[in-house]
């Protein structure tokens, strides 16, 4: 039997939206998720207001190595937030990237550093954990893969322990470069076109060693799926997700986890969700949406959304005790909501 789009009543029992939030004695009694990967949600977990501290689009979030959360936004007032687990504002810092996309963690302890992307500046830029610059990259026309510098429009980029790095052009040309760890550009892959080894919305890119040889997971978020390539960019495997238009791919232990921008066959507003993952490339949990339901043949059904918690998801976050942050796009300018893991 197909499913069709529609509000289970067993998880809208006691469940209500009001003016843009959610009914707080409701939403602790709920459980989002299921099987191993369930959720009770916080959705007041950041201890700030907007009047003292405005976002625009909360983009992504990571967690440095010592501890602090370090959220990206496209605010100016202050693109870069830190904040303690327990919602508490650290500091805020930069003011420079009006377009603030990706953001990737590289290094250890100390020496950590971030990368960045900014849609806007058509740039990618190395920094400091406080958004202080180290080195740029503009847009290599010398290549030939590009006409006119604004279409490099990088979305994402994952980095290597060896210190090299690739970045997706996930609202340009839709080219994967890989830099070496002298900062020039070593190959390009993927681009617009038809076939697995072609990208449409390359939204986001990460290392995957969870099957012991490292590869590289590219979101293809307008066709729903992930897609495998080797580090030389070979095309390996696609992952269908049907019906889950995914934004970057987030690697924690034996897990993938990935915010939902927008169920297609919903419409293009405020059908967003989570999707996890296991390694075998089976879905476990979804949160805010139905539950995986597999055909005869292995192939998905569509997903879609049964409960509105989310508007436009645009990242994940899993910190080291396994809660999970979900910060979104163009979703009245809320604050990043926080999941703690139950049992």
């Amino acid at each position: 039997m197909q499913r069709r789009p529609f509000l289970k009543n067993t998880a809208l029992a006691g469940f209500s939206i009001l003016s843009g939030r959610l009914l707080r004695k409701s939403s602790n009694m709920l459980t989002f998720g299921q099987n191993e990967k369930q959720y009770t949600l916080d959705q007041d977990w950041v201890k700030a207001t907007p009047a003292s501290l405005p976002v625009k689009d909360c983009h992504e979030m990571v967690q440095a190595t010592q501890g602090q959360i370090l959220l990206l936004t496209n605010e100016t007032k202050n693109n870069i937030i830190s904040f303690e687990k327990s919602g508490k504002v650290l500091g805020t810092s930069a003011h420079n990237f009006p377009g603030g996309h990706g953001l990737t963690l590289a290094g250890e302890g100390n020496d950590q550093v971030i990368f960045i992307t900014d849609t806007d500046l058509h740039q990618v830029f190395k920094t400091d954990l406080n958004g202080n610059t180290i080195q740029t990259w503009q847009c290599p026309m010398d290549t030939g893969l590009y006409q006119d510098p604004k279409q490099f429009v990088p979305t994402e980029t994952t980095v290597l322990p060896t210190g090299e790095f690739y970045v997706a052009d996930g609202y340009g040309e839709q080219h994967i470069l890989h830099y070496g760890i002298d900062g020039l550009l070593k190959n390009s892959f993927g681009g617009r076109g038809e076939g697995d080894h072609h990208l449409d919305n390359a939204h986001g890119i990460c290392i995957d060693n969870r099957n012991g040889s490292p590869t590289l997971l590219i979101t293809d978020r307008t066709r729903c799926c992930f897609k495998r390539f080797t580090l030389q960019g070979e095309y390996l495997e696609k992952i269908e997700l049907p019906g889950a238009c995914v934004c970057r791919p987030v690697i924690k232990g034996d897990y993938l986890y990935a915010a939902v921008l927008r169920s297609p066959h919903m419409g293009t507003n405020n059908t967003g969700f989570v999707i996890i993952l296991n390694k075998e490339n089976k879905v476990v949990s979804v949160v805010g949406g139905a539950e995986a339901a597999y055909n005869p043949d292995g192939s998905l059904q569509p997903f879609y959304q049964t409960i509105q918690i989310f508007k436009h998801p645009h990242d994940v976050l899993v910190d080291d005790e396994e809660n999970l942050y979900v910060c979104q796009w163009n979703s009245g300018q809320v604050y990043p909501y926080k999941f703690k893991p139950i049992g």
